[in-house]
């Protein structure tokens, strides 16, 4: 017994020939106008970039700087020890680590209780890495800890260890952001 595969095949492609055709559909029709994803790039988890993850670091770093550097001046301007003057800048690290997020999450229209929230979820383990690389270079370094604000010690040992800070904390953001976590939390609120 022979078979005729072209009748077969022919007859069996025209059962199935609107199978072919998903214009139909409106999840396909309403998609097909929406294939440009390149500004939403760096927002999902796991598709992050180094570039997006040394922005998110270097936000970080800009609050952590302006608190470190507030707290190193006030401490050492009032003489006084070096774990108070640690623990000040470190505090104030937080702060205003927190409050850069925070005023952008809130400019964005989102109610203060919702905004700490989110601050404290994006900003917490990046700027606790990054206070623990900083002050860590800074306590390591040969006389830092005992420079004066008019020493260049001070300030070269302050600049370096906020550099190798950002280096440190830049790939524990990426790893965060690419988890859906830290600074991802934050453009939720940016769309």
């Amino acid at each position: 017994m022979q078979h005729d595969t072209h009748d077969t095949h022919d007859t069996h492609e025209g059962q199935h020939s609107h199978h072919a055709d998903h214009s139909g559909h409106p999840d396909h029709v309403s998609h097909a106008g929406h294939t440009n994803h390149s500004s939403h790039a760096g927002h999902r988890p796991g598709t992050v970039g180094w570039a997006m993850a040394a922005q998110a670091t270097l936000h970080c770093l800009t609050g952590c700087a302006i608190g470190e550097i507030l707290g190193m001046v006030i401490g050492t301007a009032f003489g006084w020890g070096n774990m108070a003057t640690m623990v000040l800048a470190i505090v104030l690290a937080f702060f205003f680590g927190y409050s850069l997020t925070l005023r952008s999450v809130v400019k964005a229209g989102v109610d203060l209780r919702t905004a700490l929230r989110v601050a404290f979820a994006a900003d917490t383990l990046s700027i606790a890495v990054m206070e623990l690389i900083d002050n860590g270079v800074i306590a390591l370094w040969p006389g830092a800890m005992d420079a004066t604000l008019a020493d260049t010690l001070f300030w070269g040992a302050l600049a370096l260890s906020l550099a190798v800070a950002f280096v440190v904390t830049t790939p524990v953001n990426k790893w965060m952001i690419g988890r859906g976590k830290g600074h991802a939390v934050v453009h939720q609120y940016h769309r």
